[in-house]
């Protein structure tokens, strides 16, 4: 995969997203790019004609319009060929409570986004990328989705599908020789995690991830925690008795509500 230089990014326009189209850009790379904002969409690409991308095709579409992702999908493939890399980035993250019900139409907003929509992205790429026999189908999840977080009801359970929907995408994609990559990033500088009222602790900046995760998508690797501190915490969770969990995750602080997302 050195040198790959056809990558499609969803979620492309701020954060993770642009921080991993700035990276790609910067080595060349013909880029793929959705995200829902037209205006910011077009702002990056000067920004990424300017430190040397091959050539950036822009598509302002929401991931949840799975029509919409066929014919971009379609449109890119057509003006660059199969991609080395398709990467799953958009999500979105909302605190959530279930008990009240007026919740439950971002609890179904965020399902959409983080689940189908990371489906809805490789589902226009994995049958021509299986018939080039590689590539890289990337799922940006989150640490978040190893154990239920207090108010993250549907962060938390998204992050938790989309983990093990990559883990059966994996399987499946095993003998075409396409790699399936689960990154789970922890705390990154984004818009996202800008309004989190509490610390975040081992945070990175979104540059240093871009790199990182590029790392990992080199290697191919099926499953990586970012950063590699979060890795231990998220092992520690994984074994802690619930009794244990509840008595010391029962009170942390919680992501602020919204309604709309």
């Amino acid at each position: 995969m050195q040198g790959s230089r056809i990558v499609f990014i969803t979620g492309a326009s701020s954060g993770i997203g642009r921080a991993l189209a700035l990276f790609y850009a910067a080595r060349g790379a013909r880029l793929g790019l959705l995200a829902r904002r037209a205006e910011a969409l077009q702002t990056l690409a000067g920004e990424l004609a300017a430190v040397g991308a091959g050539a950036v095709f822009t598509y302002p579409l929401d991931v949840t319009d799975a029509p919409g992702l066929q014919a971009a999908g379609a449109d890119f493939m057509a003006r660059c060929g199969v991609p080395d890399i398709v990467i799953a980035n958009a999500g979105v993250s909302v605190g959530t409570l279930t008990e009240g019900g007026e919740d439950l139409e971002a609890i179904r907003r965020v399902f959409d986004v983080n689940v189908f929509g990371m489906a809805a992205t490789f589902a226009p790429f994995a049958h021509a990328m299986r018939g080039a026999g590689g590539g890289r189908l990337v799922g940006i999840a989150s640490v978040a989705g190893i154990r239920g977080l207090p108010g993250a009801e549907a962060y938390s359970a998204s992050k938790a599908a989309a983990i093990a929907y990559l883990e059966s995408l994996r399987l499946e994609m095993r003998d075409a020789g396409v790699k399936v990559v689960t990154i789970c990033p922890g705390y990154i500088e984004t818009p996202m995690t800008a309004v989190n009222p509490y610390r975040m602790p081992f945070l990175l900046p979104a540059p240093e991830a871009a790199r990182r995760f590029a790392r990992v998508i080199e290697r191919g690797a099926s499953y990586a925690v970012v950063p590699w501190q979060m890795g231990i915490v998220a092992k520690l969770l994984r074994v802690l008795p619930n009794a244990l969990y509840d008595r010391l995750f029962a009170r942390a602080p919680r992501k602020p509500r919204r309604l709309a997302v």
